[in-house]
């Protein structure tokens, strides 16, 4: 999934987008966080979600931090792109929740058009910055 995460946030930066979770790519990254308490975890992830206009989640993988995350920005009002690999079980608490964008991708390729569709769809509505948050 790292490669995954380091095409993917170049994708984002490539259309004009910032991404504040950045190190989500980071080929240290349990190591780092091993370093850290649960509370600055915690408080990081959320900061970045208060901070972005919306997030971007690659539920290919389940997660229950990631699921938090989603639930977090929900009830926060931003807009949430879910995206998964096509051959994936994703929970239908991603896909039947109307405020969540859910899209299958067969590539990494495919993932910029998902983007610039969706992300396209979310700047009319009310994005102004662009600030984008990966998890």
């Amino acid at each position: 999934m790292l490669q995954t995460y380091i095409q993917i946030i170049g994708l984002l930066k490539k259309q004009g987008h910032t991404v504040v979770s950045e190190h989500v790519a980071s080929v240290g990254l349990e190591e780092i966080e091993a370093k850290i308490s649960d509370d600055e975890i915690f408080n990081n992830d959320t900061g970045y979600i208060d901070e972005c206009e919306c997030l971007v989640a690659d539920v290919s993988i389940p997660s229950i931090g990631v699921g938090y995350e989603i639930g977090y920005a929900v009830s926060k009002g931003k807009h949430v792109l879910c995206i998964y690999s096509e051959n994936t079980n994703v929970s239908a608490m991603v896909r039947g929740n109307r405020r969540i964008a859910s899209v299958p991708y067969t590539s990494v390729e495919e993932l910029e058009k998902i983007f610039t569709l969706n992300l396209l769809i979310f700047k009319n509505q009310t994005m102004n910055s662009g600030l984008l948050l990966l998890s």
